[in-house]
C-alpha cells in the first residue's frame, strides 16, 4: 500500500451554518461556480484540491461519534493560497466587501501575508514568498 503521507489532500470539507449565505460569499470572492452542488453541499475546486461546502445539519452523521465544533470555537485551522501580489488581492477583497482580519503583513519567516474569515468562521490567508 502506498504511504498516506506520500498522497495529496483531494478535497476539504467546512462544516457552515448558513450555506446560503456562505456559497454565494465562494462565489462572489473566489470568482467561480461549483463544481458539484445539491441542497446541502457545493463543491469548489481549487487547482488541484476541491473544498466542500456543507451545511452543517449533515456533519453529525460524518463526525459520529466525535463532535462538531460550532464557528464560536475560533478558528482551528488556516487555509492558505500562494499569490503573486498580496497588496493587490486585499485591494480585490476589499473591493468585494471582505473585511480583512489582518495584514498584508512582512513575517518574520520571509513571507507576506494578510488573512480574513469567510462566513461560516474559517480563516483564510494569501500569501507570497519575499525575495
Amino acid at each position: 500500500m502506498k504511504s498516506l503521507g506520500s498522497r495529496n489532500v483531494d478535497v476539504i470539507t467546512l462544516f457552515v451554518e448558513d450555506f446560503q449565505q456562505v456559497k454565494a460569499f465562494y462565489q462572489e470572492v473566489f470568482g467561480f461556480q461549483a463544481v458539484y452542488e445539491d441542497e446541502v453541499s457545493s463543491v469548489f475546486r481549487f487547482g488541484n484540491m476541491s473544498v466542500n461546502l456543507l451545511d452543517i445539519s449533515e456533519s453529525h452523521d460524518l463526525m459520529k461519534p466525535g463532535t462538531v465544533a460550532t464557528r464560536e470555537s475560533g478558528s482551528r485551522f488556516l487555509l492558505t493560497m500562494w499569490v503573486d501580489d498580496v497588496d493587490e488581492v486585499c485591494e480585490e477583497l476589499k473591493n468585494r466587501g471582505v473585511a480583512l482580519l489582518n495584514g498584508p503583513i512582512d513575517r518574520p519567516w520571509g513571507v507576506r501575508t494578510a488573512s480574513f474569515i469567510d462566513p461560516a468562521g474559517h480563516a483564510w490567508e494569501i500569501a507570497k514568498q519575499l525575495a
